[in-house]
């Protein structure tokens, strides 16, 4: 969290230094906004089952490069088109653990029982954007609304839990969700924009508690979303 902090505002400098570097040099009809990107988000569980409940703070980590496709002449509309990375963490009280015959059980556990239980995953992700500017081949202090879709696949996944039951490690839970989708929208003027992500397809499958309840927890993501050319 601390060197994801400094990377921020190492960032938002090279922001502010690129954008007064390039209004020194010639003026180009063809230029391009927002080409990579960095975000700091707090996630959400949405749509759990009755007494599943976050415990503590969950934060995501995002970073990724999006070609920029104007499709106007004054440059404000634009398609884009990305390839990003991201890693999440959720504490919360569902206990994840394994039956003897290696299959995995999940229970809802009182969060007097533990002193930490999160699982975290880790993404390739293809953000698909439809965009909106009020930019200038000179203007670099402008509003942006960009919506669309992100695809995201995930290539690690892992739990832990410390407490009553003592510690429990797990790495690449075949119920993990390996394709997940959603909705993004990112919203603001200048270098501070407000970004949500919002899932579309379940987190777990085929997962259920002991009394047959499924566990189709989605997740929502709120932060901010930092652009630089």
């Amino acid at each position: 969290m601390k060197h994801f902090l400094i990377f921020l505002l190492g960032f938002n400098f090279c922001v502010g230094f690129s954008q007064e570097q390039n209004t020194a040099k010639v003026v180009s009809s063809r230029y391009k906004e927002d080409q990579f990107y960095a975000a700091i988000t707090y996630n959400v569980l949405h749509q759990v089952p009755d007494k599943l409940s976050q415990t503590g703070f969950s934060l995501g980590f995002h970073l990724g490069h999006i070609k920029d496709i104007p499709l106007n002449i004054r440059r404000n509309f634009a398609i884009g088109i990305g390839l990003g990375y991201s890693t999440n963490s959720f504490n919360q009280n569902l206990l994840i653990n394994k039956e003897v015959d290696n299959s995995f059980n999940y229970a809802i556990v009182d969060e007097d029982d533990f002193s930490k239980n999160k699982f975290s995953n880790h993404f390739v992700e293809l953000p698909v954007e439809f965009r909106w500017r009020t930019s200038t081949a000179t203007d670099y202090n402008f509003w942006r609304i960009y919506a669309g879709l992100k695809l995201r696949y995930m290539f690690l996944n892992n739990t832990k839990y410390k407490g009553d039951l003592g510690s429990i490690k797990f790495s690449n839970i075949s119920e993990f969700n390996k394709f997940q989708y959603g909705l993004t929208l990112s919203a603001g003027y200048n270098t501070w924009n407000f970004y949500t992500y919002y899932g579309l397809n379940p987190i777990l499958k085929n997962a259920a508690l002991s009394d047959g309840t499924a566990v189709n927890m989605t997740d929502i993501k709120l932060g901010l979303i930092f652009y630089i050319l």
